[in-house]
C-alpha cells in the first residue's frame, strides 16, 4: 500500500499545492514499495500516457493522489504480473470507465491458446515483435540494430518475454542522450556476470527433487535479482557522486 509522506519538505509542499505532489515527493513515496523506481521512470511512464500530471505556469508537475495511485498499480502490474504498458493501459482506461475487467494475464502460448504452466515454474508473459515495436515505439531496424548486440533477445519461437518491452523503452530513452546501443554492451556484459552470480548460488535448490524447495528456488532468485539491482544503481551513484532525490 502507497502511503503519502507524514512529514518534512515533501509534505510541506505538497500541502501548499493543496495536496499536489513534486516528482521528487512522489519519488518518496513510491519509493516504499518499489525501491528501484526512478524520476526518469515516472517521467517516462507519464510520456506512454499511463499518467496525467497537472503543469504548473512555469511546467513543473504536480500529481494529486490519484495519480500516485496509478503509478502505483503500474509498477506492480509490471513487477508481478509481467505486462506490457499497452496492456496496463489498456486495463487501467478500462476501468476508469467503470468497466469490471479481470486482471489480464499473459502465459506460454501454443497457436493462440494458454498452456498449463507446471506448478513449480514462474508463469512467464510473452508479447509479439509487433507489440514490441509499439510499447517501446521504435522500429524494425532499430530493434534489429539492439538484438545484434544482444540488448534485446527473443525468445526460440520468435517472440518476447515482457521484460524485452521494459528493456527497449529503457534504450530508447538513453537514446535521447545520445547512448547509443553500441555503447550498452557493457551493461549487458556486466548484467550477464550478475545474472550468472544469482544463478550459482541458486542452483543446489534448482536441482532439488522437491517441488516446495524449486519453488523456493524462484522466491531467492528474485530476492537476489532486487539486490544487485539496488546495489548496482548504488555503485554506479556513488562513482558518479550523484544522489537521486
Amino acid at each position: 500500500m502507497l502511503r503519502t509522506p507524514r512529514g518534512g519538505a515533501g509534505h510541506g509542499t505538497a500541502a501548499a499545492d493543496g495536496g499536489l505532489m513534486s516528482i521528487g515527493t512522489v519519488l518518496n513515496v513510491l519509493r516504499d514499495e518499489f525501491p528501484e523506481v526512478t524520476i526518469s521512470k515516472i517521467r517516462f511512464l507519464e510520456s506512454e500516457g499511463l499518467v496525467e500530471p497537472q503543469r504548473t505556469p512555469s511546467g513543473y508537475r504536480k500529481f494529486s493522489a490519484e495519480d500516485v495511485e496509478r503509478l502505483g498499480h503500474v509498477l506492480r502490474m509490471q513487477r508481478d504480473h509481467y505486462l506490457p504498458l499497452k496492456v496496463i493501459r489498456e486495463h487501467l482506461d478500462a476501468m476508469e470507465r467503470g468497466e469490471a475487467v479481470p486482471l489480464p494475464t499473459l502465459g506460454r502460448q501454443r497457436d493462440g491458446e494458454a498452456v498449463q504452466e507446471p506448478s513449480d515454474a514462474p508463469t512467464v508473459a510473452r508479447i509479439g515483435r509487433a507489440e514490441l515495436l509499439a510499447a517501446a515505439g521504435i522500429d524494425e531496424r532499430e530493434l534489429g540494430e539492439w538484438e545484434s548486440y544482444g540488448l534485446v533477445v527473443p525468445l526460440e519461437d520468435g517472440v518476447y518475454d515482457a521484460e524485452a518491452a521494459t528493456v527497449a523503452s529503457l534504450i530508447a530513452e538513453l537514446g535521447r542522450f545520445g547512448i547509443e546501443p553500441r555503447h550498452l554492451r557493457v551493461m549487458k556484459a556486466a548484467a550477464d556476470r550478475e545474472a550468472g552470480l544469482v544463478d550459482q548460488v541458486v542452483a543446489p535448490l534448482k536441482r532439488h527433487r522437491n517441488p516446495q524447495t524449486r519453488a523456493h528456488a524462484q522466491a531467492r532468485t528474485k530476492e537476489l535479482a532486487g539486490l544487485t539491482v539496488r546495489l548496482h544503481a548504488a555503485l554506479v551513484q556513488t562513482a558518479l557522486g550523484v544522489r537521486l532525490p
